[in-house]
């Protein structure tokens, strides 16, 4: 089955996360999921065609990933995160709805950025 995304998705793990985050230019919201959760199911499904104000969606698989989760501090999933030409905007507290994310993102866009954890 082909995606119906126009949003470039990329799969990330310990390995590569900082490395890719940090030459990625635009807005790239880094979703946190686990195979066996059902929101994260839905999240994977549906997130790429919903129109959200983002260049690139970042996929980390939190089961095959601890370090990633460790770092982020993620105690639940779907976790979201954002960050923008490199710079961490911290964690997006939403619904997973079209326009609540995109209100998510412009307020976290507006706040300073953070270093990388």
């Amino acid at each position: 089955m082909i995606s119906p995304s126009i949003v470039a998705e990329w799969e990330l793990t310990d390995f590569d996360t900082d490395q890719r985050l940090l030459a990625m230019s635009g807005v790239s919201l880094v979703v946190v999921t686990s195979v066996g959760c059902s929101s994260c199911r839905w999240a994977r499904q549906q997130l790429p065609a919903l129109g959200l104000e983002i260049d690139q969606l970042c996929w980390i698989d939190a089961g095959n990933n601890g370090g990633v989760v460790q770092r982020y501090q993620v105690f639940h999933l779907p976790a979201l995160f954002v960050v923008r030409d490199g710079e961490f905007y911290g964690a997006l507290q939403s619904r997973l709805s079209r326009a609540e994310l995109n209100a998510a993102l412009r307020l976290a866009l507006s706040r300073d950025p953070e270093e990388l954890p």
